[in-house]
């Protein structure tokens, strides 16, 4: 693989590997509620929908994730990453607790895929302005970005 490639994509294969590792902790999580001798169904039912939740999310993350960081900027996206990873989180243990401490953490959840999914689209104008109209307005576009992700830190 070229080396320039890879520089250009591996936070955000940092971030995936990430993902997947917390997506093992979550099913470790199912199987032992699952194993338990005195099977709670209520606790196991809620660990299970905050799994299955979590995990029909999964697939438009990755999506937006990598289309923000291939299309716009690495950076911003991968931060982006791991913020959603971390409210991931939040959501999962809120889930099973009480399903209303998970909420904060599902409209975080939810901002956050909006802010990759905006920089997507950002990333794919920007591409057709150069391409059709030869503008190089990239970088003032990366720096807007780059200022818009710590934006994501706000409650």
């Amino acid at each position: 693989m070229d080396v320039i490639v890879v520089e250009s994509i591996y936070l955000l294969v940092i971030v995936t590997l990430i993902s997947v590792l917390q997506n093992a902790f979550f099913a470790l999580k199912v199987e032992k509620e699952c194993n338990r001798q005195n099977v709670n169904t209520s606790a196991f039912e809620r660990v299970s929908c905050a799994n299955r939740n979590c995990m029909d999310a999964y697939p438009t993350f990755l999506a937006v994730m990598w289309c923000a960081g291939l299309c716009l900027s690495q950076a911003p996206a991968a931060f982006a990453g791991i913020i959603y990873l971390v409210v991931r989180q939040k959501y999962f243990v809120g889930y099973m607790g009480q399903t209303s401490q998970s909420t904060p953490g599902y409209l975080f959840g939810k901002r956050i895929l909006g802010f990759l999914f905006l920089m997507c689209v950002v990333g794919i104008f920007s591409y057709l302005l150069i391409r059709h109209y030869g503008n190089d307005h990239k970088e003032y576009v990366e720096i807007i970005t780059k200022a818009a992700s710590t934006l994501l830190l706000i409650p």
